[in-house]
């Protein structure tokens, strides 16, 4: 059973940084490309970012290019997002996902595993 588990949520002001991890277990990491997704309130999960099996080729939002940055370290089952120069509008809960193919990980309906999220808070 494939268990993705976020932590590092919290309370930020404007402009400054938080970092997401993402614990999983049940799979073969290295074999899943990995991601994060968001969701605001009252709006829809949307895309943010994944990277590929070996750590290459990140792809990000246009909403948060040059601010966040994905990372993983497969001997730890764990991805990572480095969020900088937080706003107010980056308020949401983090998904962290999972999906084997590239095709599949930025979409929403493409994700195979998600994790329960982690709410993030950016008060301005």
């Amino acid at each position: 059973q494939v268990q993705l588990v976020e932590s590092g949520g919290g309370l930020a002001q404007a402009g400054g940084s938080l970092r997401l991890s993402c614990v999983a277990s049940g799979l073969i990491f290295s074999n899943y490309y990995m991601g994060w997704f968001r969701q605001a309130p009252g709006k829809e999960r949307e895309f943010v970012a994944y990277i590929s099996w070996r750590g290459g080729n990140p792809a990000y939002a246009d909403s948060v290019k040059g601010r966040f940055t994905i990372s993983r370290l497969n001997p730890k089952n764990t991805v990572y997002l480095q969020m900088n120069s937080l706003k107010a509008e980056d308020t949401a809960v983090y998904y962290c996902a999972a999906a084997t193919l590239q095709s599949s990980i930025g979409r929403v309906d493409g994700v195979q595993s998600w994790g329960k999220g982690t709410l993030v808070t950016v008060s301005s």
